[in-house]
């Protein structure tokens, strides 16, 4: 019984894993649909250029690129038009939200997300509610295994960047103006620096802490609630958290 019970609890876990695996792939196919609009060349697209790239990155198959960029050009797919939207909100304790999302039923994505938010004591607000309290901003990651910063600083001087942050995943982001994303990426790259990711972000000004253990956690189950909308493709938040927070 103890093998079934271990084999049974495995069985789920994988199902678990392969469905937030398919949400990852059906989300980031979006993005290659949306962005394929402009066109089919990788080359001459930056924005299917970052897709595809993110969909390489989250191991995304060949063939569903391929299947999202004929969709996106016009040469397949079901006719269903996707919307790039922004709505905006706030959370316990504060706390402001923005999410993206990539929709093809305005009224039903709209409802979707007032749900999550009344659910987890927040409220779905207008825009510009709490897009002022972030910047958006372009950011590119770099392995910062060995990273010689008085390089990194010369070329942030000569690159369109604002500065950069030291994170705690062998990592370095750095940051600049919204339009300077592939002028940005390209010229670390001049530079010789190992660019892993790139993209637009959301970065906000200020951040709000939670009061108290509650609080914090009702915080991220609404931040989970959205993430999981099939609709949703991005969440931000000024969310600030304590190191001795428990998450779960």
């Amino acid at each position: 019984m103890a093998g079934h019970s271990k084999w049974s609890q495995i069985k789920r876990t994988k199902a678990v894993v392969d469905a937030k695996r398919g949400a990852v792939f059906t989300r980031i196919g979006r993005e290659i649909t949306v962005a394929a609009r402009q066109g089919s060349d990788p080359e001459g697209n930056f924005q299917l250029r970052t897709a595809i790239a993110k969909a390489k990155a989250a191991g995304v198959p060949a063939g569903n690129i391929e299947r999202a960029i004929a969709k996106g050009s016009g040469q397949g797919g079901d006719g269903v038009h996707l919307e790039a939207m922004r709505y905006e909100g706030y959370g316990p304790g504060g706390m402001a939200v923005l999410v993206e999302v990539l929709s093809d039923n305005r009224n039903r994505t709209a409802a979707e997300l007032r749900l999550a938010f009344s659910k987890h004591g927040g409220n779905l607000g207008e825009t510009g509610c709490v897009s002022y309290l972030f910047q958006h901003r372009s950011e590119v990651r770099i392995k910062a295994n060995d990273l010689d910063e008085d390089t990194l600083l010369d070329a942030l001087m000569e690159l369109d960047a604002d500065g950069y942050e030291l994170t705690q995943a062998d990592q370095a982001i750095v940051h600049g103006p919204y339009e300077a994303l592939e002028a940005l990426q390209i010229g670390l790259r001049t530079w010789g620096f190992d660019v892993e990711e790139w993209e637009h972000c959301w970065h906000p000004l200020t951040q709000v802490t939670p009061s108290d253990q509650p609080t914090a956690q009702e915080s991220l189950k609404l931040l989970q609630a959205l993430e999981d909308l099939d609709d949703v493709s991005c969440v931000s938040s000024n969310l600030g958290l304590p190191a001795e927070t428990q998450v779960g």
